[in-house]
């Protein structure tokens, strides 16, 4: 992995990181917001100890277990990667409530635009200041967007040690399987 320099990190927080999307996937992941090694890197859940790719692998959304330089190759499964808030940060509490919900709202019109089966929010406490929705727990919402489902999934940061890589994928399974009916 590349390392990067503090000025080098900082410096990324200027920098967009591209969606891996398409028309009509079968889940579409969304993050929080890009950390400062994703922006760096132009790829998703780039951070050392981000469990997100993982945990991908070992529910069964991947055959084999992928780096964040292969995310292209997530378009092939019918995958995607997309984020509530687009501006980097180092760390997601440098978000104000009002970037959560324009977050929110784009997300909704890019979700309209692009038609996947699900929206997979990898946050609850992101998908409750987006959607403004206090109550919401990890699993199927019963919230739509046009045609395509909601679901939360836990946050894969390293930070959050409520979940363990384990019981992460077996929420990300249930998804899978939901998604593949």
């Amino acid at each position: 992995m590349t390392r990067f320099t503090p000025a080098e990190l900082e410096a990324a927080r200027d920098r967009l990181v591209p969606d891996v999307v398409a028309d009509g996937l079968r889940v579409l992941f969304c993050g929080i917001n890009p950390g400062l090694m994703t922006a760096a890197t132009g790829h998703h859940f780039a951070r050392p100890g981000n469990r997100f790719w993982p945990v991908l692998h070992l529910s069964g959304f991947t055959p084999r277990l992928m780096k964040p330089s292969e995310q292209r190759e997530l378009l092939s499964y019918g995958l995607g990667i997309t984020n509530v808030v687009e501006r980097a940060t180092a760390r997601a509490d440098e978000l104000g409530p009002e970037e959560y919900r324009e977050g929110g709202r784009r997300l909704a019109v890019k979700v309209s635009r692009l038609r996947p089966r699900w929206l997979a929010v990898v946050g609850v406490t992101a998908y409750r200041a987006a959607f403004e929705d206090r109550k919401a727990q990890v699993g199927p919402q019963e919230r739509v967007i046009g045609d395509t489902r909601v679901w939360v999934l836990p946050n894969p940061s390293g930070l959050n040690a409520h979940w363990t890589a384990a019981t992460m994928a077996e929420e990300f399974a249930r998804l899978r399987a939901s998604a593949e009916a």
